[in-house]
């Protein structure tokens, strides 16, 4: 087995491209692939909407009857030591 660390990035269309190369020719082999998201590595959401997608739907809900109730007082604690 040989492997191929490697560092990519996915295109905006999700997609990950692979090209890798081996010293065996015309050679029938397993390829397994693993892909782990890095945590520095999230994408920026605001780049990923369909053009559009937000001045359709911000505000869309306005006026709907939601409202936001109270959230209680908050419980009083033992110090930490």
């Amino acid at each position: 087995m040989i492997a191929y660390p490697a560092k990519a990035r996915t295109g905006s269309d999700g997609r990950l491209t692979l090209t890798v190369p081996t010293s065996i020719p015309n050679t029938d082999v397993d390829v397994l692939v693993v892909v782990d998201l890095q945590p520095s590595a999230s994408p920026d959401l605001a780049d990923e909407w369909p053009p559009g997608f937000l001045d359709k739907y911000f505000g869309a809900l306005a006026g709907q009857g939601f409202e936001r109730h109270s959230q209680g007082e908050l419980q009083e604690r033992l110090p930490l030591e």
